[in-house]
Order: structure tokens, then C-alpha cells, then sequence
């Protein structure tokens, strides 16, 4: 399976310490230059970039239609753009991506895409942890933003319940 990541998966599942979920389900991760650049080079010092950086299983993969990119750059960041073309150009299985706007974008485009509360969902279907509730919580107090209907969502989809944010 061919797996494209943007930063916002690397960076969130880092921040909570499930950053190796993604070697577990995934076995490698591929990431255009500016991913790679945004998490290790702008996000020095900050989660995701020690990480990224020593993880022999992410692959950084140059991008080869710049103007595809930048036709996308109109409405998306760098990675993004770069992160969507890749998974194009490699036309790879699944699309790593938290934004609301890249994967508006990536649907349109006909993408395979999970974010990072699909990504732990798949983790506890797997039996890689025990419990999908405490790790949206950690989520949330580590600023990412989520809404009521997903954090809902995801326990529905774990099979776990709980109290609302």
C-alpha cells in the first residue's frame, strides 16, 4: 500500500506519542519536500520533527508537475499541494490529510483520505491501543481543533462512548 502524508497527521499523532501508530498500520510513509520541510526544518523544536526526522520508514519523494502544485497553491499551503500532487503523480492508495479545505480538495480529486482521528479509529479496530476516547482528549488539549460531531463520531466508529468535549 502506498501511503502520502501531509504535516498535520505527523505533527498531531506526535504530539500525543502515537507517532509510530503510522510505521504500524502503514509499514512506510511517503512525503513530498515541503512536508518533510514544514514538520523537521519550520517546526524545529516543536512535535513531529525529531520524529520525522529519525524515521527511516517516512521517504521524502520529489514532486514533478510544480505547475499542478501551483494551481493548487491558489487554495492550499505548500504541503498540502505538494502532498495531493504526490499522491496523484505515485497514484498512491491513501492520503494522510487533517485539513478541512485539502480534503475538500483531495475528495475532489477522487483521493483515498483519512485523517488523524481516522487514523487512531483504525488503530483500536486493529488492536494497536485500547481505547480511541483518551487519545482525542489528549488531541484537544494539545490545541487541535475538533468539533463535538467528530469527536462523537470517532467514539461511534470505536465503539466507545463517553462524555461529550
Amino acid at each position: 500500500m502506498t501511503v502520502v502524508a501531509n504535516a498535520g497527521p505527523l505533527i498531531a499523532l506526535a504530539q500525543i506519542g502515537y507517532f509510530n501508530l503510522l510505521r504500524s498500520l502503514y509499514n512506510e510513509v511517503l512525503v513530498p519536500p515541503a512536508v518533510r520541510d514544514e514538520v523537521v526544518v519550520f517546526g524545529q523544536g516543536r512535535p513531529g520533527a525529531v520524529e520525522v526526522e529519525a524515521a527511516d520508514w517516512i521517504q521524502v519523494v520529489n514532486i514533478h508537475d510544480r505547475t499542478a502544485v501551483e494551481l493548487l497553491r491558489e487554495r492550499l499551503d505548500q504541503g498540502e499541494s505538494e502532498a495531493i500532487v504526490l499522491t496523484i503523480e505515485l497514484e498512491a492508495n491513501l492520503l494522510l490529510l487533517d485539513e478541512a479545505r485539502g480534503r475538500r480538495v483531495a475528495q475532489a480529486q477522487g483521493l483515498n483520505q483519512i485523517g488523524t482521528v481516522g487514523i487512531l479509529v483504525l488503530a483500536k479496530r486493529k488492536k494497536l491501543i485500547a481505547a480511541v476516547t483518551p487519545l482525542l482528549d489528549n488531541l484537544v488539549a494539545s490545541g487541535s481543533r475538533m468539533g463535538e460531531q467528530l469527536y462523537r463520531a470517532a467514539q461511534e466508529l470505536a465503539s466507545e462512548g463517553g462524555e461529550p468535549l
